[in-house]
């Protein structure tokens, strides 16, 4: 399962034994497993067509979030690699076990505090990925200006190129892009996950939210609140352990699909298919 160039890889520059290995999900993009060692159980997943940086941005991101000191639990990374020489690119962490339950309002509370850690620009130091897509984090001085210029603009031109939309969808997004600077509450930049939505957090045995596959950046915290309901929502007591730290702006509910536009035109790009009537028909509302 676990390519032998892998394998070698792990023995000779991290003295690492493979005794077991057993598939577990990689998402949509890479391949996974939990594999016992003589160094204990551990997560390895990899990618035989990554980008060369695509894991070293990842891990980035995970150590970013780790350092900002929250009760959030984040992997800790022991090494990744680019592909080479017919071994694929790959991320190894320490491996977490989930549990069944988990404490939802303090997962909440905790979100809010890493957005509580901050920067001066808007972006990052480094561009990096979304999904498998690249993601543009060049840094602004103004919230509306990076949302329109690097996370919406780049993916419609991407969604235009590729006939998946059609280019006179420009003209509703111009006409909403020019509205946004009265729409967007004030904010300053804070740190967020990126890509939060169900799929990349769980509790471990004790409960405590683990945050997973992010696509990090400091941007508007609602842009993170906004994301955890693309698929549904998280739980209320997450809202509320959210808001027993920071409130939520007024109308923060009507901003959502706003925000939620940048993963709806990534899953355009990525898949096609019923989002691309899903984006026409939520941008045609503004």
């Amino acid at each position: 399962m676990i390519p032998e160039t892998l394998k070698n890889r792990l023995s000779e520059d991290y003295d690492i034994e493979i005794l077991n290995v057993r598939a577990v999900s990689g998402g949509s993009i890479n391949r996974a497993a939990k594999i016992s060692t003589n160094r204990g159980d551990l997560f390895l997943k990899w990618n035989n067509s990554a980008p060369d940086d695509f894991f070293e941005k990842e891990a980035a991101g995970l150590k970013l979030l780790g350092s900002a000191g929250t009760a959030l639990r984040i992997p800790k990374v022991l090494s990744s690699g680019k592909p080479e020489n017919g071994m694929p690119g790959y991320l190894l962490m320490e491996f977490i076990e989930e549990g069944r339950n988990g404490d939802s309002f303090e997962f909440g509370r905790n979100l809010s505090k890493l957005h509580q850690t901050g920067t001066d620009q808007f972006g990052l130091e480094t561009d990096n990925y979304i999904g498998s897509l690249p993601q543009s984090n060049r840094r602004h001085d103004e919230w509306t200006d990076f949302f329109v210029e690097e996370r919406i603009n780049p993916q419609i031109e991407m969604a235009v190129d590729s006939g998946k939309l059609n280019s006179g969808i420009l003209q509703n997004w111009d006409r909403l892009a020019g509205k946004l600077n009265e729409i967007f509450p004030p904010a300053k930049p804070s740190l967020l996950h990126g890509d939060l939505w169900g799929g990349n957090y769980l509790f471990d045995s004790s409960g405590s939210a683990v945050l997973i596959d992010p696509a990090v950046y400091y941007g508007h915290p609602e842009m993170d609140l906004a994301f955890t309901k693309m698929f549904g929502g998280f739980s209320r007591e997450f809202y509320k352990g959210y808001q027993s730290e920071t409130p939520l702006e007024h109308d923060f509910s009507e901003r959502v699909p706003i925000y939620n536009l940048y993963p709806l035109l990534v899953h355009v790009n990525l898949f096609g298919g019923h989002y691309i009537s899903q984006f026409n028909s939520t941008l045609g509302k503004f």
